[in-house]
């Protein structure tokens, strides 16, 4: 190659030298941790008029999808992140290790990746987890990845989670948790304490070439009919942290109460927290003030104060390494697995009313248009004037006070709303993404079972807080990017080209329309969204629109953030319940030299490796917490079977349909098999089925009847029976074309006839 080497090597090119497409790209492969536009542009000698012209390459590279861009970098469609978590599952044959991908779905092509034999670092076998850096390999043959081992996470447990059952014939056996695992039988050694129904944790045991399986009961979690017994399946199946180790404990109950000394004094700031009614933990208490400063007529001082966890979760202390172990709280309808222990997550750290308590706090003034002018953060010690609930701090705004709420109207909440009209200002000029999809709550009878799902109302009091911490959060990284410290930031990429162009073909199925080449904004969107308000396929567009966005992540690389078109960001409000916010504090109480327990060098040098753990630990408490209401919703309609519900397509597959019941939250699936006597065809532009002699089918979004014939509550699939009849698509036609004999029949005979999980 002429340009570029591996590893960053260059050598001189000819003068007036540009490199060929080819190069570009085959340098791009080669070094996916130097692939930024600057760092392209000087591994090629590029000046001048020829970074322009590198500049269009790169852009015309992406157009055609041969380039995709990920934060900074730019990398090859279905490449590998430069730091991902592997499941090393085998040897190669020289004897090396080999993994893949832990959530392999998400990339595309040959995953395999060749572990680098460690020099001095961590050391992993077959079946490990790890978090590792990978590299393009060298070679054309053997994997096309090698790795080198970060960190190796606990060893995953050989276990299944089931429920104990005596048979009719009197064996004893375990109905799996997950549907397409077989049940196993325990023979009555091996039962341990279980008792039919517990819920209970088995390991395989050694059996014969014929008959069921057998196995061992590990451990028993509880009765099925418990309480919690939903979430702990969840809790065990995702291997999320719920026990304190003792040590932990410990440690926690020998921490004191942190006082005033190197600390502001703001107790007489009438700071109020606004929660949910049942929240127990409190991070964040705010309060504003009309701006006295006669430059600045009609603007605000906004104050947000957040718990100091700082002060007591030391880095490398017992309580730090579970706080990061476990990455974040986790939150099922029916409890909450805590990231920090009690006596610090609901006692000391807790913002609790009328009670001294450390905080960090942000002190920021707005123009009367909603600028931010200036900031400044400070180290205190704040009293809460005021634990509050949404509803109860609305309904004081809007004309109906309580006792609490009405001694403190005037002086505090009022000014909170005068200074949120202050704040949406600038939250319209800066038009972030405006998405319309309404949040379910389930709503639980006291013995775990479900009540009813209800929808909360969005109240200006979510929004106002929201909009607080959204500034918070904002002024945490201007500082920390102020004063050159490196930090995690929260980011979120805009959709991929490939997302884009499958949006714009779903557009132009209902005679919108996206620009194509230029570089897609939040307002292109909201666009897109007003003109479909109040029509019938507003929830369709919603949809589609929130299927064609990137995941939101951590990183120490800033790209900024898309869905609030943000430049920088970072978590900073809920230091109880995210580790991110933990990092971002320190960083601050380092930048600004703030006293004890900021960020350290050897954190420093882990903010790509702590970024990777805690995105990850955020995706498996969205899946456990999501798998919870699936399995609570079939257990609430598992003696429905039979009944009709009225739904709406959720999800359009080549195998099916998947319905959501909006009265309840849930998803079930719809085999295509099932649909009717026609051939259905899958058109993924239009999130459609459509037959192919009637040109008729069903669209994402479409309400629809349906009635339910199948449920398994343990898995939380469901499976319904198609009652509504197919409506004309737009662009199709009847076909008078019959498809050939026996084609619809091996069409059938090729889906899934049972219940199937939404991924």
């Amino acid at each position: 190659m002429s340009g570029g080497r591996k590893g960053g090597e260059s050598t001189a090119p000819p003068e007036n030298y540009k490199p060929s497409r080819e190069d570009i790209l085959r340098y791009i492969t080669e070094n996916p941790d130097r692939s930024g536009k600057r760092e392209i542009a000087k591994a090629f000698s590029l000046k001048g008029e020829d970074r322009a012209w590198l500049k269009d390459m790169l852009r015309d590279l992406q157009d055609e999808g041969l380039l995709n861009k990920q934060r900074k970098r730019l990398v090859r469609p279905g490449a590998l992140p430069h730091v991902v978590v592997l499941d090393i599952f085998g040897r190669d044959s020289d004897g090396s290790l080999i993994g893949r991908p832990a959530e392999a779905a998400e990339y595309d092509g040959d995953l395999t990746v060749l572990i680098r034999a460690p020099r001095g670092g961590p050391i992993a076998g077959i079946g490990d987890r790890v978090l590792a850096k990978t590299f393009p390999a060298d070679g054309t043959s053997g994997p096309p990845y090698t790795a080198r081992i970060m960190k190796v996470f606990e060893k995953r447990r050989e276990s299944t989670l089931g429920v104990f059952r005596t048979a009719t014939d009197g064996t004893l056996r375990i109905v799996p948790v997950e549907r397409r695992q077989a049940e196993l039988i325990v023979d009555p050694e091996f039962r341990g304490s279980a008792k039919d129904g517990d819920l209970v944790e088995v390991e395989p045991v050694r059996a014969g070439p014929y008959g069921l399986p057998r196995a061992k009961v590990r451990t028993v979690l509880g009765s099925l009919t418990s309480e919690k017994a939903v979430s702990m399946i969840a809790i065990h199946a995702h291997e999320i942290p719920h026990v304190f180790p003792p040590e932990v404990l410990a440690e926690a109950e020998k921490i004191k109460p942190v006082g005033l000394e190197g600390r502001e004094d703001w107790r007489e700031i009438p700071l109020v927290t606004i929660d949910p009614a049942d929240a127990k933990d409190h991070d964040d208490a705010v309060f504003a003030e009309s701006d006295p400063d006669e430059s600045n007529p009609g603007g605000v001082i906004a104050t947000v104060a957040i718990a100091d966890v700082a002060a007591y979760v030391r880095p490398g202390s017992a309580i730090d390494r579970e706080a990061l172990k476990r990455g974040n709280s986790v939150y099922f309808p029916d409890r909450v697995v805590p990231m920090l222990p009690e006596r610090l997550s609901n006692d000391l750290c807790s913002l609790k009313e009328g009670q001294d308590r450390p905080a960090m706090a942000v002190r920021m003034i707005f123009a009367a248009d909603g600028r931010k002018l200036r900031h400044s953060f400070h180290r205190v010690t704040m009293r809460s004037a005021a634990k509050l609930a949404y509803p109860q701090a609305q309904a004081a705004v809007d004309g109906s006070p309580d006792d609490k709420t009405a001694a403190i109207l005037d002086t505090v909440l009022k000014p909170l709303w005068e200074a949120y009209a202050v704040l949406k200002r600038g939250r319209v000029a800066r038009e972030p993404l405006e998405l319309d999809l309404p949040e379910r709550k389930i709503l639980l009878k006291p013995d775990g079972t479900v009540d009813r799902v209800v929808i909360p109302e969005r109240l200006d009091a979510h929004k106002l807080i929201e909009e607080f911490m959204i500034q918070a959060n904002v002024c945490a990284a201007e500082t920390l990017e102020w004063k050159s410290q490196p930090l995690v930031y929260r980011i979120h990429d805009g959709p991929s080209l490939a997302k884009q162009e499958s949006l714009r073909e779903f557009l132009q199925t209902i005679g919108m329309s996206l620009a194509r080449g230029a570089e897609l904004r939040p307002n292109q969107i909201n666009h897109i969204l007003e003109r479909v308000r109040g029509a019938d396929n507003e929830t369709l567009v919603n949809e589609v629109v929130l299927r064609s966005q990137s995941q939101a992540e951590y990183s120490p690389d800033n790209i900024g953030h898309f869905g609030l078109n943000l430049r920088r960001y970072a978590h900073f409000t809920s230091p109880i319940r995210r580790y991110a916010d933990l990092i971002v504090h320190r960083a601050l109480i380092g930048a600004l030299k703030l006293g004890a327990g900021g960020i350290t060098p050897d954190e420093e040098a882990r903010l790509e490796e702590i970024s990777a753990l805690i995105s990850a630990t955020e995706r498996r408490a969205m899946a456990a917490e999501r798998d919870t209401v699936d399995r609570l919703i079939a257990g609430y309609l598992s003696e429905k079977i039979g009944e009709t519900f009225a739904g709406r397509i959720s999800g359009v597959t080549k195998a099916g349909l998947f319905v959501q019941l909006p009265e309840f939250g849930a998803d079930g699936f719809i085999p295509i098999s099932t649909l009717g006597d026609d051939y259905y065809h899958f058109d993924e532009g239009a999130r459609a089925l459509f037959g192919e002699r009637s040109g008729q089918g069903y669209r994402l979004a479409d309400t629809v009847e349906v009635r339910l014939v199948e449920n398994a509550p343990l898995a939380g699939a469901m499976r319904f029976e198609m009652l509504s009849d197919p409506k004309p698509l737009p662009g199709r036609r009847k076909s008078f074309h019959k498809s050939k004999s026996g084609r619809q029949g091996r069409q059938r005979a090729s889906q899934p006839r049972g219940p199937r999980r939404r991924r």
